[in-house]
Formats: C-alpha cells, sequence, structure tokens
C-alpha cells in the first residue's frame, strides 16, 4: 500500500458513512437535507476513485471487486441524489439501498484486499476497522449536518438530532472496542516486518499512534457525551457547534489510522 491509499480509503470511508446515515434520518429534515447529504456523499466518492492507487483496478482480484462495488455505490447514489424530490420518487429506497449495500460490500472487499495473505483473524479485524470507521466518519459528519440543518428549519424536533447522536455515540463505541481488539492482536500475537508494533509506537514515529488515539478516540468519546447533554435540554446551535469540534478530531484520527495501516500493516 501507498501513501496514495490514505486518501483513498479516507474518502471512501467517509462517502460511504454518510451514505449508511441517510437510511437513519426521518423524512422531517426535508429533500434538501438528503440531496446535500447524498450530493456530498458521491462527490466524496467520485474523487476517492480519481485518486485511488494505481494497484486498485477493475479486474478479476479482490480489489478490482471492490472497486467495482465502489462504482455501483457511487452510480446509485447519484441517481439517487438526481431524482431526490423530482421525479420516480417510489425508486428512491431502492437507490438509496442498493448504493448503503454496495457500499458495505465495498468495505468488506477493501479490508480483504488490505490484509490479503495475512491470515483469517487480520481479515476480519481488517474489515471491522473499515466498517466502523465508516461508521464512526459519516455519523459524525450528518450529525454536524443535521444540527445546522435547524437554522434552516427550526421547527424540526430535536429527536432528530439525538437520534443520530445516539448513533454516533454507538459508532465510537464500537471503534474503541475494535482498534482495542487490534492492538492487542499487534503487541502480543502479531508477526509484523521491522522491529514490532510495541517498539513503533514507543518511538519517535509513534507520535502518530498516540495523535490517533487522542483525536480519534479521546475527544470524541468526550465532545459525544457533550453534544448528547446538550441536545437534551434542545440546544441545537450549541450542539452543532461541539459537532464541528468533534468531525475535525474524527478527521484527524481517522486519516492518522490510514496512514498507520499503511506504515506498519495495523488497521488501527
Amino acid at each position: 500500500m501507498t501513501l496514495s491509499s490514505v486518501i483513498f480509503l479516507f474518502l471512501a470511508h467517509l462517502g460511504i458513512g454518510i451514505v449508511f446515515t441517510l437510511v437513519l434520518v426521518s423524512r422531517v429534515a426535508g429533500v434538501k437535507f438528503f440531496r446535500f447529504n447524498a450530493g456530498f456523499a458521491a462527490a466524496l466518492l467520485l474523487v476517492a476513485m480519481a485518486m485511488r492507487p494505481d494497484e486498485v483496478a477493475l479486474g478479476a482480484t479482490v480489489q478490482g471487486a471492490g472497486l467495482t462495488a465502489l462504482l455501483v455505490a457511487t452510480g446509485a447514489l447519484l441517481i439517487y441524489w438526481a431524482t431526490i424530490g423530482r421525479v420516480l420518487a417510489w425508486l428512491r429506497p431502492l437507490w438509496l439501498w442498493t448504493a448503503v449495500l454496495s457500499g458495505a460490500g465495498a468495505l468488506v472487499l477493501q479490508g480483504m484486499a488490505a490484509a490479503a495473505g495475512t491470515g483469517t483473524l487480520v481479515a476480519g479485524l481488517t474489515v471491522a476497522s473499515f466498517v466502523t470507521s465508516a461508521a464512526l466518519l459519516g455519523g459524525t459528519s450528518t450529525a454536524m449536518i443535521l444540527g445546522h440543518w435547524y437554522l434552516v428549519i427550526p421547527s424540526m424536533d430535536v429527536s432528530l438530532l439525538q437520534s443520530i447522536v445516539k448513533f454516533h455515540i454507538g459508532s465510537t463505541a464500537l471503534r474503541i472496542v475494535v482498534v482495542s481488539g487490534v492492538v492487542w492482536w499487534a503487541l502480543t500475537a502479531a508477526e509484523l516486518p521491522g522491529p514490532g508494533f510495541e517498539r513503533y509506537i514507543f518511538s519517535i514515529d509513534g507520535v502518530f499512534f498516540w495523535q490517533r488515539i487522542l483525536f480519534g478516540l479521546l475527544g470524541p468519546v468526550v465532545l459525544a457525551y457533550m453534544t448528547w447533554e446538550t441536545a437534551k435540554i434542545r440546544s441545537t446551535q450549541s450542539a452543532t457547534g461541539i459537532l464541528y469540534v468533534d468531525f475535525f478530531t474524527v478527521v484527524v484520527g481517522e486519516v492518522l489510522a490510514k496512514y498507520l495501516l499503511v506504515a506498519t500493516t495495523v488497521p488501527v
């Protein structure tokens, strides 16, 4: 894997994660909310495919199958975006669920490709890492945008924001569980190239690992709790402000996670 893989995986996981969360938000949020998020996710996926590393190409390989699934997800999402509030409204769930399922397939295949030749356990950990990464990124992004949407539709019930914040809290908890399992495996059971993961994280290069933990996991735990408590008192503007910071910390953490995967082959 190369450094271009960092950008490709990050953008793809953010885009797919946003697609996942669109099925969780009530239609009360309005046509423009879904159109904005669908367009944003489609743009991320298109840029991801344009910047993909050379080894990710169509063909009879796991990576090729993953790219095909990503293309299907992007195509379905573009159709969904183009038809929202315009034509063939009854087909919208079909296009959205096609994008969701294809995106999930792309994550699984990407994880298998990243862990090729390392065994079933590592492949499972990598797939779990990719899925929880997408869920965390998508949940944070959609929660932030939905919080901002209360300025557009002030009459929306605060329960919409509370629901997506619950998903964000749950995805953060799952991400921590998966990363903890990966780190335990890397420290106790992994046969990694180079000096080993324990020596890596306590070397000067290990600063990236600790920043990944601080910004990508501990930060979101605190900020998600603050958002939940703020949403409970119906202060949507304050909750949105916290979510902007939350989204920034998650982005930093997940970009570093992709970098660490490239640098150490450990899918944290």
